[in-house]
């Protein structure tokens, strides 16, 4: 069944490949700053979540599927953090989205079932050093995740996706050469780093009828790093 799915900063990474591997079956919408390599076939609405409220005029009345993308990585020693540093992390991964989730919400639940993606990082259930920010803001999608299931149900599907370090352009200054690469790849017990194809199998399975069954699950798509130590 053809579906009308809502990607919020969906113009790279991830979202754009996740607007790929959907464009041939469904209606995708992109909310982004930037229209980028986005297919033709695909609606775009400029949109910063930061910022700007989303336009509704420009979205359909039914939404299948929501996925919001827009995040942050800040990797630093706590000790060094400023609290608007917290504050900034908590606006860009969590306060965003639950503002545009709840603009969205009656066009959401005018679904016969939607389902709807958010993301996560590994380092909300395992712990990491340098990653308290980022963390913490995470954290609260996974618990807000997991109420609005419980809300929301059966109207209403909510899944996280949680991954390790993934190589998008969000996470560039950490993989920007074959060292760092190499390194990130060798803390994971598969021994490769993630592509944003990776992420966005998961994410169009759990937007999907396939998945039908399944709400208020966190998903480790991490390349085992969250629950496997193996030796190197």
């Amino acid at each position: 069944m053809k579906k009308n799915i809502v990607l919020i900063g969906g113009s790279y990474g991830i979202g754009y490949a996740l607007s790929e591997l959907l464009k041939s079956e469904h209606s995708i919408y992109v909310a982004s700053r930037t229209i980028s390599n986005l297919d033709a076939s695909i609606h775009h609405i400029p949109f910063d979540a930061h910022t700007q409220e989303i336009n509704l005029e420009m979205l359909p009345d039914t939404i299948d599927g929501f996925v919001f993308l827009p995040g942050s990585i800040n990797l630093r020693p706590f000790k060094g953090l400023k609290i608007e540093t917290f504050e900034e992390d908590l606006k860009i991964n969590f306060i965003d989205m639950v503002k545009v989730l709840q603009s969205l919400l009656p066009k959401i639940t005018a679904a016969h079932q939607a389902s709807i993606v958010l993301f996560s990082t590994v380092a909300v259930g395992t712990g990491m050093p340098f990653h308290t920010s980022v963390a913490a803001a995470k954290g609260a999608i996974e618990g807000f995740a997991k109420a609005l299931a419980a809300e929301y149900a059966p109207k209403v599907r909510v899944n996280v996706i949680a991954p390790s370090l993934t190589d998008t352009p969000l996470a560039d200054k950490f993989l920007n050469n074959d060292i760092k690469k190499e390194k990130a790849a060798e803390r994971h017990p598969l021994k490769k780093i993630g592509s944003a194809k990776d992420i966005a199998e998961m994410a169009a399975f759990l937007l999907s009828d396939k998945s039908s069954w399944i709400t208020g699950q966190v998903f480790h798509v991490d390349g085992g790093m969250s629950t496997l130590s193996v030796n190197a």
